[in-house]
């Protein structure tokens, strides 16, 4: 029963996730991101363009259809060519004239996602997945608590547009009462006027919404993120690698460097014993080191293995139970024989090289 309940516990998602699994889930487009934010931003920046070049756009409005009547209606015959050439004409005229305004709605877009997430291109998201259809999971979806946030959500966005919108009007309602007497320049500038201040305040209404639900979107996504104990150790293994592979790497790393060891034995000039624990197999060459270097060495059945190596190929071993222990525990193999040691190994060198001569 209480293996159940570990079992249990371990497989419950209580961890916080980790880099590579934040990393992982951006790759296939998961990203903490608030829609609305994204909306109010374009519907901000559209509204605040027209309030400053909406003036102009309507100037080239007027341009536009004072030039369209003056200029088609002077045509005598209509063909399929002078069709073309006219529909040509409006299409180009009408483009600049509204593209400056789809071209601040894109921007707008790229900047909200931009500020959310950072840049991101991935395709994942367009994958075909039979998940995405499953009527299940879409009636789970639909009474989940995601649901229920988003349906207050848009109860939320109708009321407070809806009482900004009618307070601007409440505030201008002389205006607006009054349109009535005037002319249609002037009617038509007033509701532009009127529709321009409440696309703005409508727009920070929801970028306000848009922050509390930005924050509801990370709460989200980070629940949806969480790891188990479970799912981090089989990360680590995965990411890490199994660690019996691990193990019979580090073996098989260890006999190469022992072989290759045992290969600079015979080219050694003097193998240092403790009788039965220790070897040290050292070289000296003056034109590349200014000191003897340790080729070789080990304890035990590693030490037995380098002293049979030596006898082998008829390297001089001398015995010195102090100098093998103390270089064994303090240099490793390819370094220089520290200052410490010079004099004794001097010694020793000294007395091989002695023997050489003689044979």
């Amino acid at each position: 029963m209480l293996r159940l309940d570990l079992q249990y516990f371990a497989g419950e998602k209580t961890e916080k996730a980790t880099p590579k699994k934040r990393q992982d889930a951006r790759k296939k487009g998961q990203v903490v991101k608030s829609q609305d934010i994204t909306s109010a931003i374009v519907l901000l920046s559209v509204f605040l363009f027209l309030l400053f070049a909406g003036r102009s756009m309507f100037d080239n409005f007027l341009n536009f259809f004072h030039e369209s009547i003056s200029k088609y209606t002077l045509m005598e015959t209509l063909s399929i060519e002078t069709v073309m050439v006219l529909f040509t004409d409006i299409l180009f005229e009408m483009a600049i004239i509204i593209l400056p305004v789809m071209a601040i709605a894109v921007i707008g877009g790229v900047a909200g996602n931009f500020l959310q997430f950072g840049l991101l291109f991935t395709a994942e998201p367009l994958k075909f997945d039979l998940k995405k259809i499953d009527p299940i999971k879409g009636l789970k979806r639909i009474f989940s608590l995601r649901a229920i946030i988003e349906l207050i959500k848009s109860i939320l966005k109708i009321t407070l547009i809806g009482t900004v919108t009618f307070l601007i009007l409440w505030m201008n309602i002389e205006s607006v009462l009054s349109l009535s007497f005037k002319s249609p320049w002037e009617s038509l500038h007033t509701v532009a006027r009127l529709t321009a201040i409440m696309g703005i305040a409508a727009a920070f209404v929801l970028l306000f919404i848009a922050v509390l639900d930005y924050f509801y979107q990370r709460f989200d996504y980070e629940k949806n993120l969480r790891m188990s104990k479970q799912d981090i150790k089989d990360e680590h293994k995965n990411t890490e690698g199994d660690p019996l592979i691990k193990s019979r790497i580090k073996q098989t790393q260890r006999e190469m460097a022992m072989r290759r060891m045992m290969q600079e034995v015979p080219n050694a000039d003097v193998v240092i014993t403790n009788p039965t624990h220790f070897a040290i197999a050292l070289k000296y060459d003056e034109s590349k080191n200014d000191a003897p270097v340790v080729v070789a060495k080990g304890a035990d059945f590693v030490a037995q293995k380098i002293k049979l190596i030596a006898k082998e190929n008829d390297v001089v071993m001398v015995e010195n139970r102090p100098l093998a222990r103390s270089m064994y525990d303090q240099v490793e193999i390819g370094d220089s024989v520290p200052e410490e040691f010079f004099r004794a190994v001097a010694e020793i060198l000294a007395y091989v090289y002695r023997i050489k001569r003689k044979i």
